[in-house]
């Protein structure tokens, strides 16, 4: 079995995001700000690496369609969509939580980074299934357009 290297890369590099996260966590409860910090930037900097490996590869070359049974394919795409929805709003939130933080932006910053930070640890977690369900456990599908690929348009 062999699987095709930007999206493993791309899902390595989320997976590494959200350890940074955790380990931000952690850093942060033991009051270490600047390591937090630190830390920090580094998911940021590894979820942008993610979005622009994601972005070009959709761009230039297309997404992969799911290629497991018919009788699966309506629930990998409900999954694939929450998938969507949770990794679209973890970046927002993300986004947000950098710029709070760097403004020194606290009282917002600490009420909403514990929820962004488990809405991107279920952001990792589905998109590892999705990459689990699209190129290990069944074979990569065709190689398609986004809307047909998420929704066989």
């Amino acid at each position: 079995m062999t699987v095709p290297l930007l999206p493993t890369i791309s899902t390595f590099l989320i997976v590494l995001s959200a350890v940074f996260v955790a380990v931000g966590w952690g850093l942060i409860r033991k009051k270490k700000i600047e390591a937090h910090k630190k830390m920090m930037l580094a998911a940021a900097v590894s979820a942008v690496l993610f979005l622009i490996i994601y972005m070009s590869r959709s761009i230039l070359v297309g997404n992969t369609a799911f290629a497991g049974p018919d009788h699966l394919k309506i629930y990998y795409t409900i999954f694939l969509v929450f998938h969507i929805i949770l990794a679209t709003t973890g970046a927002v939130l993300g986004a947000m939580m950098i710029s709070w933080g760097l403004k020194n932006n606290l009282v917002k910053h600490r009420k909403v980074g514990p929820t962004a930070s488990v809405i991107w640890f279920f952001t990792a977690i589905t998109g590892v299934a999705v990459y689990l369900l699209l190129y290990v456990i069944y074979s990569g599908g065709e190689t398609t357009s986004v809307f047909k690929a998420i929704f066989g348009l």
